[in-house]
């Protein structure tokens, strides 16, 4: 998604980056490919990753990168590119972010050390809170299923995750073929190990159910 592009250039303003992103305009007919939108959606994630949108330039070394570009609709830095331009319904309704691995290769490789893990991590949780009708709803069912394991035994139970992943999705018979091999090397404990100061964790989610609450 670039800017507008016109034979004689010499008539373009100069384009800005901003939260708000305004493309080139052309004043004699005061054409704007992008307009302005006015949504809280960048400060929003400048919040809840302490980093501008607009340190993207759009090198694509993230997407040329990413183990798992292949399944997203969206290349990660075009969802960058969508939340400059304040295209937001797609950003938020794309897959994109919800396939992320958050594998980190694309933060280390950032030439600006743009965190675009995090990011994605605040796309998510922008989508939820907004109730966004999200495309991998299987995945989200996921996320929620690792929370509540952490939540109840302060770290992953993989048996409980499973569990409730499966009762969730109601796809109870896929996969069980790998159980047995899983058992016999050890990867699947039958009860959840033991952790310190377990108090302390809920509380934690305690606190972030507050915020939640009080922001609504």
């Amino acid at each position: 998604m670039g800017a507008y592009v016109n034979k004689d250039a010499k008539k373009l303003q100069p384009s800005f980056v901003s939260a708000n992103l305004l493309t080139d305009t052309l004043p004699e007919n005061n054409h704007t490919p992008f307009q302005k939108n006015n949504s809280d959606i960048p400060e929003e994630i400048r919040n809840r990753t302490f980093q501008d949108v607009s340190l993207c330039y759009q090198c694509g070394k993230c997407s040329a990168g990413c183990p798992v570009r292949y399944y997203m609709d969206i290349a990660p830095n075009k969802i960058v590119r969508l939340i400059q331009l304040g295209f937001y319904d797609e950003a938020l309704k794309s897959s994109t972010p919800w396939i992320c691995a958050g594998c980190l290769t694309c933060s280390v490789r950032c030439p600006k050390e743009f965190n675009l893990a995090g990011f994605m991590d605040a796309v998510r949780e922008i989508a939820v809170k907004k109730k966004v009708k999200v495309k991998e709803k299987d995945i989200l069912k996921f996320h929620k299923a690792f929370l509540n394991q952490i939540k109840r035994y302060g770290r992953l139970y993989e048996i409980g995750l499973v569990g409730e992943y499966k009762m969730k999705t109601l796809d109870l018979l896929s996969d069980v073929e790998t159980a047995p091999g899983l058992f016999l090397k050890g990867k699947l404990g039958l009860l959840p190990d033991k952790v310190k100061d377990r108090k302390s964790i809920k509380k934690i989610f305690k606190k972030t159910d507050k915020k939640k609450i009080n922001k609504h």
